[in-house]
């Protein structure tokens, strides 16, 4: 196992460039959802780059900076760009912004991804709320010595906050625009399912498929933090239609449903308690 970066650097820099009050919402951007970091007004942003112990993004569509600023007067810390267990990073390191996250004691995490659908009920471009998860990625980012501040055994049984799923729910409703809600798997990619891998996660009930999230997801319950996921639904999966698969089209997609996204997070944030 990699050794894990000092976070207290990581956590003293960007302080050092944001300021000491934390913000209040975390918000992972997936592939081609970085567009909600043009709403931050007053934003600072971190390259990666600068950060103590911050790997950089390989992938098409993640930026990798830290954006950190005011949504509707609502302090937030915006991850743009992601790291992947497929790029080669050990599990570590993919979960490294989220530990910083709780490190500068931000209460509240949103992850969005782009993701492929397996629900015949979906209709894509759409966005789908995640209820729960399956990790068929075959790591744990709490393997080894327990980090300060984590639970050695986190509970997922609201792993997804039913209470910010209730909030998004609403905003969506509130909105009029669609918004469905299922299952997510992940798996280790980078290649997309075969036409039977698609209908085994079918028959495991799993409504959306991608590759990352879990991970991060797993390490902010075990740091107490409440979650709320979305995916942006940008294709079905292998064999369920004749279009062959693409990280251009899954760009593409998740630039459409930018708008749709920026609005619900924008009404969860406004509707926190």
């Amino acid at each position: 196992m990699t050794e894990l970066p000092n976070l207290d650097l990581a956590a003293e820099f960007v302080r050092s460039r944001i300021g000491d009050t934390a913000p209040r919402v975390a918000v992972v951007l997936g592939s081609g959802l970085g567009g909600l970091a043009d709403s931050v007004s007053d934003g600072q942003r971190v390259d990666y780059a600068q950060i103590p112990g911050f790997p950089t993004p390989t992938v098409a569509g993640h930026r990798g900076q830290l954006v950190a600023g005011q949504i509707d007067d609502v302090p937030v810390l915006l991850q743009n760009g992601r790291f992947h267990l497929y790029e080669g990073h050990d599990p570590t390191a993919v979960v490294l912004p989220v530990r910083l996250f709780a490190e500068l004691g931000v209460p509240y995490l949103i992850v969005t991804n782009a993701a492929g659908g397996l629900n015949s009920s979906f209709h894509p471009p759409t966005l789908m709320l995640i209820a729960d998860h399956v990790n068929l990625m075959w790591r744990n980012p709490l393997i080894g010595p327990v980090v300060p501040g984590e639970n050695r055994w986190p509970d997922l049984y609201d792993v997804y906050s039913g209470d910010l799923r209730a909030l998004a729910r609403g905003v969506a409703r509130e909105q009029g625009m669609p918004l469905e809600e299922g299952v997510y798997v992940a798996v280790l990619g980078p290649s997309y399912e075969t036409p039977a891998e698609v209908r085994m996660l079918r028959r495991l009930g799993a409504d959306a498929v991608g590759m990352s999230t879990v991970p991060e997801v797993v390490t902010a319950r075990a740091r107490g933090m409440k979650v709320l996921g979305i995916s942006s639904i940008t294709n079905v999966g292998a064999g369920l239609s004749a279009r062959a698969l693409s990280h251009a089209d899954v760009l593409e997609a998740g630039k459409q449903l930018a708008g749709d996204l920026t609005r619900i997070v924008r009404g969860v944030l406004s509707g926190l308690p």
